[in-house]
């Protein structure tokens, strides 16, 4: 199981084949989750391209494309959510209160929805990767996580849907 934001790039891509190297069947998830944007965030304009994303998997060899919408996933307001404790009140979570809950809570969703034996993550993403593998164990959950190695462009630069908001001067630091 892949799950992914969307906006599909390379990096994506190969958690795609890394996921081929651990089952014989490969889900790959689009969800733009509104619980892990602030109201200050970018949620509206966050990229997407379901078709080119549908695309793209289909030729890398996704056999379950999964794209729910929001009120698939989250059919009413949350009443409960996953509340991932210290390991993500440094870093990242210390600027983006609120993420990391967003982000196990439909990870939460998708793990029950799918039921994954196995479920690929990306390493350029390392404290959420650290989060949900706490999750995972913390929860029992019946999977094995994998974190797959980082994707760069030449240049260096790790390869992010986010990566169109950059200029060529804050690209370049």
């Amino acid at each position: 199981f892949v799950p992914t934001m969307g906006y599909l790039h390379e990096g994506h891509l190969a958690l795609v084949d890394e996921a081929r190297r651990h089952a014989d069947v490969v889900v790959m998830s689009v969800f733009v989750n509104p619980l892990q944007f602030a109201p200050t965030e970018d949620l509206a304009r966050y990229p997407r391209d379901p078709e080119g994303d549908a695309a793209k998997a289909a030729a890398r060899g996704v056999d379950l494309f999964f794209l729910p919408d929001a009120a698939e996933v989250y059919p009413r307001e949350p009443r409960v959510r996953v509340v991932p404790g210290a390991l993500a009140a440094r870093w990242e979570g210390e600027v983006r209160p609120g993420h990391f809950a967003g982000v196990l809570t439909v990870v939460t969703k998708l793990f029950h929805l799918v039921r994954p034996d196995v479920a690929v993550f990306g390493q350029k993403d390392a404290q959420q990767a650290a989060l949900v593998r706490a999750l995972v164990t913390d929860l029992d959950f019946p999977l094995r996580l994998v974190v797959a190695p980082t994707v760069r462009e030449a240049d260096g630069l790790a390869l992010s849907s986010r990566n169109v908001y950059l200029s060529p001067d804050e690209r370049a630091r």
